[in-house]
């Protein structure tokens, strides 16, 4: 039946930015899809972890600060020792720093790329290590951004760093769609999340920004639950190197 095709059931998922937003909420779809989850975060799990022991599901928390490629090791290891397998990795974690571009700084743009695209790319390169091993396949998803495929304002590395999200999606699926592991991405439109605090909490921004959003509104996290199950499961067997946008419209407009 189809509907079984997007069953995560037995699967192993690891989910870096865990703790809040855009990442919490993948990691109850994939609960609720029946994939026992590994959360990565910085910062307490809690809420995340409670809920899907509410409904019966297994989650294992490893604290990391992703900035630096230290954690890699840590991260996969400590899955195949708990879990025994890695079938699922969601490289959501991400940071944004604003500044206007002829003030921004060294350090800002080291930490912004740092997280979001170098420690994005060795994360994915150990967890393809195993995924090859185990000889099974596996499915990657990265999550990008509007600016992926915009220039936004005030966020050079982080344009940067989406932009390059996008590209690397690519090229992995490139070399490793021959072993069935599935490398594709999520291009969230604007969310309600921590990222975008300081836009939403701006009048004129965040009207600027609704008036150009065919739905009208910010997206929620619940909104990318959907496209993470789909992109997870035997339901997206043939889709490789595609970023999905998930927007209220907004690349439409």
């Amino acid at each position: 039946m189809i509907l079984d095709k997007f069953s995560l059931k037995n699967k192993v998922a690891i989910v870096t930015g865990a703790n809040t937003g855009l990442g919490q909420g993948i990691c109850w779809a994939f609960a609720e899809a029946g994939a026992k989850i590994v959360g990565v975060g910085r910062s307490d799990m809690t809420q995340t972890r409670e809920y899907i022991e509410k409904i019966g599901g297994a989650f294992f928390e490893i604290k990391a600060d992703l900035m630096s490629t230290d954690c890699v090791l840590p991260i996969v290891d400590g899955t195949i020792s708990h879990f025994g397998q890695v079938d699922i990795l969601v490289n959501n974690a991400g940071i944004i720093r604003r500044e206007d571009l002829e003030n921004y700084s060294m350090k800002d743009w080291d930490d912004v790329m740092n997280t979001n695209i170098r420690t994005l790319f060795f994360l994915s390169q150990e967890v393809g290590r195993r995924m090859l091993a185990q000889g099974k396949g596996g499915k990657i998803i990265n999550i990008a951004s509007m600016l992926s495929y915009q220039g936004g304002i005030r966020v050079p590395a982080y344009t940067a760093s989406k932009s390059a999200v996008l590209g690397l999606t690519r090229e992995m699926a490139n070399e490793w769609a021959k072993y069935g592991i599935n490398v594709n991405g999520i291009a969230p439109g604007y969310m309600v999340t921590n990222n975008t605090a300081a836009l939403r909490a701006d009048d004129q921004r965040s009207a600027e920004i609704l008036g150009r959003i065919p739905a009208g509104k910010w997206g929620v996290p619940e909104d990318i639950g959907g496209a993470a199950v789909f992109l997870a499961s035997e339901a997206a067997n043939y889709i490789h190197g595609f970023t999905i946008a998930v927007d209220g419209g907004w690349l439409a407009r």
